[in-house]
């Protein structure tokens, strides 16, 4: 049986989405908990800092990118 990965590295991908005026980029995938490790900022630009947010909660372009399977 094929031993399945704790995490997933985004960083290197360079994905990026707003949800209401707030951008996020992409850090780490947690497949196990469907949740998605970000780098919050504001509209201004300042840094609000990581965030853990759950994979039902992101654009469906950016879940297409990810692929959860």
């Amino acid at each position: 049986m094929a031993k399945k990965k704790k995490s997933v590295e985004l960083s290197d991908k360079k994905i990026n989405f707003m949800i209401e005026k707030i951008s996020y980029k992409a850090i780490r995938y947690y497949p196990t908990a469907m949740s998605l490790d970000v780098m919050a900022t504001d509209a201004d630009g300042a840094k609000l800092g990581m965030q853990n947010i759950p994979f039902a909660h992101i654009p469906k372009e950016i879940k297409k990118i990810i692929k959860p399977n």
